[in-house]
């Protein structure tokens, strides 16, 4: 879901990090605040005011937001669920979680939080507004403290709508969880209903686009198919993960190994190994000992005319568990590992000894047939829902 980011700070071991269309967003924003809003709320100021206040509107907005995610990992933390960092995007932020909610209870408490972490927030900002105008403050200072107030119960509300993935959708989804006793089911009936809001945010922005308000229709279209989109991939993650569960590494992985000896060239490593295989990590491997791994992106880092003077042995670089996982480990720790870490391939490990290697397309693959070979079309995102009729 994201691109590049950069990590701006850790706050309790949460690490809190900006994807690069953030500053999309807050460039928007502090665009949007001092040509539009605060030059009509509050007129009679200079432009250089404006733009001051539109910068320091949109940075509580990134605190506010990150208070909200915040406030979702503390909760997810109590009830066991590891989350490893809070990144902000273009359209808000997410807590990045590896795992669902263990029950409806946890989901329910940790969809709440960020709601009502938003409006104690507003009620913060609108103490902070008071005394501002108790003691008179320059109208900069309050129209900024006005505008953070207003903000955070726009944001608590549109959470709460019942769109999943929204935390209005999760809270629907933790009571549907209980009553059908079925995350499935529960997640598959809640992205329905969260892609039929997508839908309406979509219809809704073309009317304000034919209305002539063509900013504010373009961003309802956007947030609605992204909205749209979110809720699909829940889903289909919510699917691949349960398929998945409980089946070892070993049914997946490939045990005939390409290994390359650590004394073969990066020449030879090249004509040999990486274009014939088409592999883009190849496991360095003596007497079935693995002692290292390579990447064509270490490769690149050697001038071509300098191959045939290097080694695999001089370039290898330990491997870790980012890359690797025992034959006995879940299916779905080895998906989390590849997705967390970009990779397409992990060594299978056993005791120090190289036993295989697991590909996600095989991973794939068996998800692909064995939801076909169910033949249950309710489980395939785009089916036809028959809980909505029951």
């Amino acid at each position: 879901m994201f691109g590049k980011g950069i990590t701006l700070f850790k706050l309790f071991g949460f690490e809190v990090r900006v994807d690069l269309s953030w500053v999309i967003l807050a460039a928007l924003i502090t665009w949007t605040l001092a040509r539009g809003l605060f030059p009509g709320d509050f007129s009679g100021l200079s432009a250089g005011t404006y733009w001051i206040m539109g910068a320091f509107g949109a940075v509580g907005i990134f605190f506010s937001i990150v208070a909200h995610e915040f406030s979702h990992s503390v909760i997810a933390r109590r009830f066991g669920l590891p989350i490893r960092r809070i990144t902000l995007f273009i359209f808000g932020g997410v807590a990045q979680m590896d795992e669902e909610p263990p029950s409806p209870r946890a989901e329910f408490y940790m969809a709440l939080a960020g709601p009502l972490a938003s409006i104690a927030l507003g009620f913060f900002f609108w103490l902070i507004l008071l005394a501002s105008q108790y003691r008179e403050w320059p109208v900069a200072v309050s129209g900024v403290f006005h505008y953070l107030r207003t903000i955070n119960f726009i944001l608590a509300g549109f959470n709460l709508l019942p769109a999943y993935p929204l935390d209005g959708g999760r809270i629907l989804r933790a009571g549907l969880w209980k009553w059908k006793n079925s995350v499935r089911r529960a997640t598959r009936i809640a992205s329905r209903i969260g892609s039929g809001f997508g839908i309406a945010l979509i219809v809704l922005g073309f009317i304000s686009i034919i209305r002539g308000a063509f900013v504010g229709g373009m961003w309802w279209i956007l947030i609605g198919f992204f909205l749209r989109n979110a809720s699909r991939m829940s889903y289909q993650k919510l699917l691949i993960t349960e398929t998945l569960k409980g089946e070892p590494v070993s049914r997946f992985m490939n045990g005939e190994v390409v290994t390359v000896a650590p004394q073969a060239t990066i020449e030879e490593l090249v004509e040999e190994y990486v274009y014939r295989h088409h592999h883009k990590l190849f496991p360095v491997a003596k007497d079935g000992t693995l002692e290292g791994c390579i990447t064509t992106r270490q490769i690149r880092e050697i001038p071509r005319e300098e191959w045939s003077r290097h080694t695999v042995g001089e370039l290898a670089v330990s491997c870790d568990a980012g890359n690797t996982v025992t034959s006995s480990a879940d299916a779905t720790e080895a998906l989390s590992k590849m997705h967390r870490n970009g990779h397409s391939r992990l060594m299978v490990v056993d005791e120090g000894k190289l036993v295989g290697i697991i590909a996600l397309k095989d991973l794939l693959r068996f998800l692909s047939l064995k939801l076909d070979l169910e033949g249950d079309e309710r489980m395939l995102p785009g089916g036809r829902d028959r809980d909505l009729e029951e």
